[in-house]
C-alpha cells in the first residue's frame, strides 16, 4: 500500500503528517522539512488544515480517516483515548478501569507511549492518577503546551501544567 508525506510547520515544531490514499497512519515529532509526496491525497490536505485550525484555537475536534498501526489492545486503547474530551485529562487508571482491569495501568501506558497519531488521537490528555505529567513520547514540554493550549480555549486560565 502506498505512503504519502506532508512535513507541517506548528507551535510544537515541524511535524510529518503520513498517510495511505485515504487515511492517516502518523503524526510524527521532531521531523525536518523535507520534501512532501509528489502526490498529496485529501487526507493529507485536511490533516494539515484541521491542525492548523487546532492550533489556532478554532477546532476542537478532529474529523479524520484514521489507520492506526498496532495491536487488539492497542487499538482499543487509542479508541478510550480518543474519548477523552479537549481540555479535560483522564489518568492511566481511567483508561485502564474502562479497558476492563485497573491492573492494566502499566499496559495502557505502554499503548498510549505507541500510539502513532499523537494531538489527533491525543493521548497528551493522559497523565498520572495523580494529576502529574508523566510520559509522551513528544517530550513533557510539548505535552505541557498542547494541555496549556487546550485549556487555554476552555477556561480563563493562563496556566495550570
Amino acid at each position: 500500500m502506498a505512503q504519502f508525506t506532508r512535513y507541517m510547520n506548528s507551535p510544537v515544531g515541524w511535524l510529518k503528517l503520513q498517510s495511505t490514499e485515504t487515511a492517516l497512519t502518523a503524526v510524527c515529532f521532531d521531523a525536518e522539512k523535507a520534501e512532501n509526496s509528489t502526490v498529496q491525497p485529501r487526507i493529507l490536505e485536511d490533516t494539515e488544515s484541521q491542525l492548523q485550525e487546532y492550533f489556532a484555537g478554532e477546532r476542537k475536534d478532529f474529523n479524520l480517516q484514521l489507520a492506526p498501526e498496532g495491536t487488539e489492545f492497542q487499538q482499543r486503547i487509542w479508541q478510550l483515548v480518543q474519548e477523552v474530551d479537549f481540555g479535560i485529562t483522564a489518568s492511566y487508571l481511567d483508561i485502564a478501569i474502562q479497558s476492563g482491569s485497573e491492573k492494566n495501568t502499566r499496559a495502557v501506558g505502554l499503548a498510549n507511549g505507541k500510539n502513532p497519531i499523537p494531538i489527533i488521537i491525543p493521548c497528551h490528555r493522559i497523565v498520572g492518577s495523580t494529576g502529574k505529567l508523566t510520559g509522551y513520547a513528544g517530550g513533557l514540554e510539548r505535552k505541557r503546551w498542547l494541555l496549556n493550549h487546550e485549556l487555554s480555549h476552555t477556561l480563563s486560565v493562563d496556566r495550570l501544567f
